[in-house]
């Protein structure tokens, strides 16, 4: 038999999650969801781009991630697509995130959903939020790394 693939591409993705936070560790968590989400979520329709994580009576969740609603769905498709959905994680890693979140300027961020074995997963960033000159900073780098890549591909045609 052959072994499935472990990790597949991402379903979603929070792109402006590195542009405003130093992420500085990450963790995977499973998601509860009902089986008409799940379907959404495999069709690529769910949004983590607003979204934010919490912590509240020892367990995590995910509010303002939006799934959209399943067209062949039956009655019991949730009605609202941003509500609060509760993440899958380990007591210890629970503790550990609750312990570094309170400190000032650290935020659970959603990074992005894939599935993994048959179950849809998010990777949650601790992320420190960026001031407004480390934007300009990173910014300044990826511009001068694509110039650098630019020459190398001009010299590379002309030395053929």
């Amino acid at each position: 038999m052959a072994k499935k693939n472990q990790e597949q591409k991402p379903l979603a993705q929070n792109k402006k999650a590195s542009h405003d936070y130093f992420i500085e560790e990450t963790y995977e968590a499973g998601m509860v969801l009902t089986g008409t989400e799940i379907k959404s979520v495999r069709m690529g329709k769910a949004n983590i781009n607003d979204s934010f994580a919490t912590i509240r009576n020892g367990e995590m969740f995910i509010h303002n991630m939006h799934i959209s609603p399943f067209e062949q769905g039956n009655r019991h498709n949730p009605t609202d697509p941003t509500r609060a959905r509760k993440l899958l994680l380990h007591r210890s890693q629970i503790n550990k995130l609750l312990g570094q979140a309170k400190q000032e300027g650290y935020a659970l961020v959603p990074l992005k959903i894939y599935t993994r074995n048959g179950y849809a997963k998010l990777l949650i960033g601790l992320g420190k939020g960026k001031k407004q000159y480390d934007k300009r900073e990173t910014a300044a780098k990826r511009d001068a790394q694509r110039d650098i890549q630019r020459a190398l591909r001009e010299k590379q045609k002309v030395a053929r």
